[in-house]
């Protein structure tokens, strides 16, 4: 599996295992979620992600009973998470609004609690969530380098951030930003034209995908030309429609980190089928076309 060198002491797997829907089965138990990850890692998949809010605010827990009960997981997976987004479920369940809150108690209380739920000393990568319109930037910034500087944080990048919310977070700060989640897939390819990819590009930060598969959508709803041209290269080349779909993301030059989400064991035991693929510049537009319906200008 190939590394990201997203700084001189972080890299990650190039595909990375998105834990949000690890509470969305019957069997939750630290056996089957430490399962999850070994078939990661026999794949060299290494990096885990995760974020307050997923499962209602409850699959950090889940992931850490399994890391308690496994303790030498820990030293063999990179753990990234989230925090910024307050809903009105789980633990937050009383409030009466979801807002995002990037205040430094609110960012330093969520940090302790994932400590806590995952049993670990330390977040290797801390994303906030989603731009606050109503973020302090200097509070924000600093309450993040307090962090850094108090080992319970290692690094810092963002999510969903656009170029200037990346740029006003970052001016607040002496911790450098390393990576930026966004959403990424054939059916949501804005990213790649609407600047924010190229900001990444032209800083040199390797971006993170979520939902590289549109949720799902891209089995349910794809263009029909799109879906035939996947079935096609996938047949061609012996893997699933998901690997090429997620091939698309890995050909690009920007060094895209997929994040892969399902709790299928064998679907997790094939996601590196899509290192496999062979994706050229003219079956890339290809699909690129067929996804938006029309060719390029």
């Amino acid at each position: 599996m190939e590394r990201v060198k997203l700084c001189d002491t972080l890299e990650m797997s190039r595909l990375v295992y998105g834990m949000w829907r690890l509470g969305d089965v019957e069997d939750t138990s630290p056996a089957t979620v430490q399962a999850k990850v070994e078939a990661c890692l026999e794949q060299g998949i290494t990096t885990m992600d995760q974020a307050d809010i997923y499962g209602d605010y409850g699959a950090e827990a889940l992931f850490g009973a399994a890391l308690k009960a496994a303790p030498t997981l820990r030293e063999k997976v990179e753990i990234v998470t989230k925090c910024d987004i307050v809903a009105p479920i789980g633990t937050f369940s009383d409030v009466p609004v979801k807002y995002y809150d990037t205040s430094r108690a609110h960012i330093h209380k969520q940090v302790d609690a994932s400590l806590t739920h995952m049993n670990i000393d330390h977040i290797d990568l801390l994303l906030i969530h989603r731009p606050d319109p109503f973020m302090d930037h200097h509070e924000t910034g600093a309450a993040l380098d307090e962090l850094v500087a108090s080992g319970k944080v290692a690094h810092i990048g963002v999510s969903n951030f656009r170029p200037w919310d990346w740029s006003l977070l970052q001016s607040a700060m002496s911790t450098p930003l390393i990576t930026n989640q966004i959403e990424m897939s054939l059916l949501a390819n804005d990213a790649f034209t609407n600047g924010d990819l190229a900001h990444l590009q032209q800083h040199g930060i390797a971006p993170m995908a979520w939902s590289p598969l549109a949720g799902g959508a891209l089995f349910s709803s794809a263009p029909p030309k799109l879906m035939a041209m996947l079935k096609e290269m996938a047949e061609a080349q012996s893997v699933g429609v998901d690997a090429v779909a997620v091939a698309w993301l890995l050909a690009h030059p920007a060094k895209i980190m997929p994040v892969m989400g399902t709790n299928n064991l064998s679907r997790i035991k094939n996601l590196s089928d899509a290192c496999k693929v062979e994706m050229d510049r003219i079956s890339w537009f290809a699909l690129y076309e067929a996804a938006n319906g029309v060719e390029v200008p």
